[in-house]
């Protein structure tokens, strides 16, 4: 009886590798869209901090805002300085404050505006004092604080006559008291217009002033 014939042994399927070719078109599709995917993180990333930058923005002009409208709505007429007075860079007011009056200066410098408060007094001779200084103003003394960055112009206007005018023009004399050996002073304005430009915007904020009381 003849042998049977072994059968050949069979061989382990031969495995097939990535040749360099495609591992470097894999690494090439890979680097492109992980471009891709930084730049979109980067975009968001930039669109937040630009968000976030106005955002920011916004809340300090409120802010800034909200204080002019707190010391205009403190003006107090009184005999040593006048209550209200704007040259074209600087508006001066004499406020109610802590007991006495208060000279604060708004004041456009370069592109800041800066605003400046003076002591607390209650004697004409100081607010007089304070009215001075307030001339002579460098942005670097106490009491000086930067409000804004990025304004080009500040206007301002009063609401005399039943219509808005010029805030350095003349304005009506108070009536004169008898007796009184005084010149006669300007009568507060009965509402301030400011129209302020920042960062090219331009900003228009009406506000009204409660009559003084003589």
């Amino acid at each position: 009886m003849r042998p049977m014939p072994l059968a050949p042994a069979s061989r382990p399927p031969r495995r097939r590798g990535f040749t360099l070719v495609e591992v470097l078109v894999a690494l090439t599709i890979m680097a492109v869209l992980s471009a891709m995917a930084w730049r979109g993180i980067d975009g968001i990333v930039r669109a937040r901090d630009i968000s976030q930058a106005q955002l920011d923005r916004s809340l300090r002009l409120n802010t800034v805002m909200a204080q002019w409208e707190q010391d205009l709505t403190a003006v107090q007429d009184s005999a040593a300085a006048p209550a209200l007075a704007f040259d074209g860079a600087t508006l001066r007011l004499v406020r109610r404050a802590g007991g006495g009056l208060q000279l604060v200066a708004w004041s456009l410098q370069g592109s800041q505006w800066l605003r400046w408060t003076g002591p607390v007094v209650t004697r004409a001779a100081d607010l007089q004092e304070s009215w001075m200084r307030s001339q002579q103003l460098l942005g670097n003394e106490p009491g000086q604080l930067l409000l804004l960055e990025g304004v080009s112009a500040v206007q301002v206007e009063f609401f005399r006559g039943n219509s808005w005018s010029n805030a350095q023009s003349s304005g009506d004399l108070q009536p004169a008291e008898a007796g009184a050996s005084a010149p006669q002073r300007e009568q507060p304005p009965g509402g301030v217009r400011l129209v302020l430009v920042v960062d090219g915007l331009r900003l228009t904020r009406d506000l009204a002033l409660a009559p003084q009381m003589p």
